[in-house]
């Protein structure tokens, strides 16, 4: 009798189990741009940063650098490349482009999710949480991010970012190759980073210091995947 109990609650644990594993998933899959989502859209102005072939942690921003993202990598399964150079598309004529191929896709319902992921992802990279990046990043961009990660943690440094605002986040461009869409985010943000030594000395920045940043950041998706979710696949500073 004790055991037919036993069976039952096993039984009824796995169907509740089960249970919230499909409801937390169908959160996630969801971006209304007030939720923190593990996945979805796209560091701080220290990201990761090409320069004569070294991955270096980016100081603050006044020179206009540009960084191109891996254009040139190659295409993964289950994974995006940055887009190949193509003509500027205005962000409306875009954003009809991929919602004839995807009607769920809303400009003003994708900026709200960047908003969120660009919060996410700046946070993550401070913290040098790679496991929370990873879900976010195409290989190539996820690669850069966790090199840099790495190199602080052997220079015993710590990078404190705080984003005082993002004043704006804006659809910049949009278009498709093939059925793969592409999406570039201006924003816009007031940020704090100031990176400390093993001792807590100030090497770089100015606490209390605010900058206006600005970044155009390019997400991906492929249109005939059900995944909901965008990868960050480029990154670039305007000129």
């Amino acid at each position: 009798m004790n055991s037919g109990f036993q069976l039952f609650d096993i039984i009824l644990f796995a169907m509740i189990a089960a249970f919230l594993v499909l409801r937390l998933r169908s959160v996630l899959g969801r971006r209304t741009g007030n939720e923190r989502p593990p996945r979805d859209l796209f560091g701080s102005r220290r990201r990761a940063e090409v320069d004569d072939g070294k991955v270096v942690p980016l100081p603050p921003r006044g020179d206009g650098a540009r960084d191109d993202g891996p254009v040139a990598e190659a295409e993964r399964e289950g994974d995006i490349a940055a887009p190949r150079e193509t003509m500027p598309n205005s962000p409306a004529a875009g954003a009809a482009q991929i919602r004839a191929v995807d009607p769920n896709f809303d400009a003003d319902s994708f900026a709200e999710g960047a908003r969120a992921a660009f919060e996410m992802i700046v946070g993550a990279f401070a913290a040098g949480d790679v496991q929370t990046l990873r879900p976010l990043l195409n290989d190539a961009v996820f690669q850069r991010f966790s090199d840099a990660v790495r190199e602080r943690e052997l220079q015993k440094q710590t990078l404190e970012t705080t984003i005082v605002a993002i004043k704006a986040a804006d659809l910049h461009e949009a278009h498709l190759e093939g059925r793969t869409a592409f999406v570039t985010v201006r924003f816009v943000s007031d940020q704090i980073n100031v990176v400390r030594d093993a001792s807590g000395k100030v090497v770089d920045g100015e606490p209390g210091q605010t900058v206006e940043l600005v970044d155009l950041w390019t997400f991906a998706r492929d249109t005939r995947s059900r995944d909901p979710n965008w990868l960050l696949v480029a990154t670039a500073t305007p000129q």
